[in-house]
């Protein structure tokens, strides 16, 4: 190696005995070429290598991939070391792990122990050395004939597929499970943190949209979906979040996926980050919409309801996501989404989906051992006698996510047998334009923004403007109610919570209502909704005692009271 080389010196090259810090015995190899496979391996290698100096652990990154924009960055950020593709064929590595089928090796004698970055072997996918397709999942033939290649599958089924349809790689299987199902199922115990960390309160329901990539993915078939979800799912009952697949992050770009998802994300999408998060966010998921890929697949196995918005011909049949397809209802796209999403989760059941369960994962919790052992066997190194793989619970997500900030705020009074009921129904009026089966904004809606609201056109229109931040007393609500009165005439009602418990809702005239809620606080949006809903019934605003009704996810006690007019000073 000539000075100024680019290759890597440490911990490994011809000198690196002189540099490194730890008297590793084996040096381990990370073939890195997508983000999809080598999130994969980073999410299980931990667990394996855990406390272990005999192992030195190297990075390859192949950029030869259509995916591999992020790959690097992915590393750096996990503070991996990196080497250059070309430098693999000079280093003698023992083992080479990856997650990625797809790879050019050097010639040499080392095994090649290939991961699985979805659910098995149930898509076929473009091959880049050719204008053909190939199964995902199938490594060369060359890596097949020279005996170093190891297959891991999660079920007998597939070994059984691969045999079939290559026969090459009979005997060149190991069976080990799947580590991510085995943390999913695990997550479980943590679901109600997740749900908190994602923003989902008490009562409502989080919908996840899960794409794969390709023109017959969900979000290929119907990239407006997440918006008219927001459009058709009130956000005080429901939350909507996307899983899109790394392989759109990194084909696309983060700046073109939130382009087109634009008014979705203005209306409340939590865009899940393209590694890791996806995986607590599905444990915290009460509804599921999906496609042929592996997150949907993984839904269903957890027992949660799926609808299929989208299933390319590029699923493989006779594999478990097959069977899926079978056995899950179909979004109508066309047809009222609300009803839809309501219908799936009434009439599902846990069960409904045990058998592509089975189908597709053997011995749940038991693939870090099972992993550890085979990634050991083929170091040639005993295994530790420590502790096994720890199971270590999936963290929280922590995703960005934009408020709402302007709403088309519904509303309904009826008479019950204790008294009046003003129920409210709030719609994101960023995804209005794009609204199935929401009730006309007729009478009985208005237009309420925040103060955070940016659209100065949204903020002129609107009938109520609701302050973000509470006021630290009833004078400094007062003072924001008549400053926002005078700077937006257009507005009938200004809404401003009071610290220590309250609204300070002001009309128009002057007036204004003390709005008092027994329960848990409540925005200062729906404090205003019940005002509106009173002014325009007519109804008495002094000494009113009404239940609030949110939707279907909580009810109530108001009490409205009118404010003493200030004296008039002569």
């Amino acid at each position: 190696m000539v000075s100024g080389s680019p290759f890597l010196r440490v911990p490994v090259g011809p000198d690196a005995h002189r540099w490194r810090t730890f008297p590793a015995e084996r040096t381990l190899v990370v073939a890195a070429r997508t983000v999809t496979s080598t999130v994969r391996v980073l999410e299980s290698l931990p667990a394996l290598l855990r406390d272990d100096p005999r192992v030195s652990v190297v990075f390859a990154h192949d950029p030869t991939s259509a995916f591999a924009a992020g790959v690097l960055d992915l590393l750096h950020t996990s503070g991996c070391r990196v080497m250059p593709w070309e430098q693999l064929a000079h280093i003698g590595a023992d083992l080479v792990l990856t997650a990625s089928e797809n790879l050019d090796l050097p010639e040499g004698d080392c095994p090649v122990l290939v991961l699985p970055h979805g659910v098995g072997f149930q898509k076929r996918v473009p091959d880049a050395r050719g204008p053909h397709d190939r199964l995902s999942g199938l490594v060369p033939d060359a890596l097949l004939e020279s005996g170093r290649a190891w297959l891991a599958v999660s079920h007998p089924d597939q070994e059984r597929q691969l045999v079939a349809a290559h026969p090459k790689t009979a005997g060149r299987t190991l069976l080990l499970g799947d580590p991510c199902f085995d943390e999913l199922l695990a997550g479980r115990q943590r679901r109600h943190a997740y749900r908190e960390a994602l923003g989902v309160a008490e009562g409502q329901r989080l919908v996840v949209v899960s794409s794969t990539w390709g023109a017959t993915s969900l979000l290929g078939r119907h990239p407006d979906l997440p918006v008219r979800l927001l459009a058709a799912l009130p956000h005080d009952e429901y939350r909507v979040a996307a899983v899109v697949h790394p392989n759109v992050w990194s084909a696309h770009g983060a700046w073109q996926i939130r382009a087109l998802q634009s008014s979705a994300l203005d209306a409340g999408l939590i865009l899940l980050p393209p590694v890791h998060a996806w995986r607590s966010a599905l444990v915290a998921a009460d509804v599921v919409i999906g496609d042929h890929g592996s997150v949907t697949l993984y839904g269903a196995a957890l027992g949660t309801p799926v609808l299929l918005g989208a299933f390319g011909a590029d699923a493989v049949p006779g594999t478990a996501v097959h069977d899926l397809a079978a056995a899950a209802p179909r979004l109508d796209p066309g047809a009222e989404l609300r009803a839809q999403v309501e219908s799936v989760v009434r009439e599902h059941t846990p069960e409904r989906y045990a058998e592509v369960a089975r189908r597709a994962f053997t011995d749940p919790g038991s693939a870090l051992a099972r992993l550890r052992a085979a990634v050991y066997e083929l170091l040639k190194l005993p295994e530790p006698v420590s502790a096994p793989p720890p199971d270590l619970l999936l963290p929280a997500p922590e995703p960005a996510v934009r408020p709402v900030t302007s709403s088309l705020v519904v509303t309904e009074v009826s008479e019950e047998g204790h008294g009046p009921v003003v129920t409210v129904r709030r719609f994101p009026a960023a995804s209005y334009a794009h609204a199935q089966g929401v009730p006309d904004a007729g009478d009985t809606a208005h237009l309420a923004c925040s103060d955070g609201e940016r659209d100065r056109r949204l903020l002129e229109s609107a009938s109520v403007v609701e302050r973000t931040r509470p006021a630290d007393s009833a004078a400094e609500a007062l003072r924001w109610i008549r400053a926002t009165a005078a700077e937006l005439p257009g507005s009938l009602l200004a809404a401003c919570a009071v610290h220590g418990g309250g609204h300070l809702v002001g009309l128009r005239d002057g007036r204004v209502v003390e709005v008092s809620v027994t329960g848990p606080p409540i925005a200062p949006g729906l404090a205003a909704a019940v005002v509106y809903a009173c002014l325009r019934e007519g109804r008495s605003l002094a000494d009113a005692l009404l239940t609030l009704r949110v939707g279907e996810v909580r009810d109530e006690d108001v009490v409205l009271r009118l404010r003493p007019a200030p004296p008039v000073v002569s």
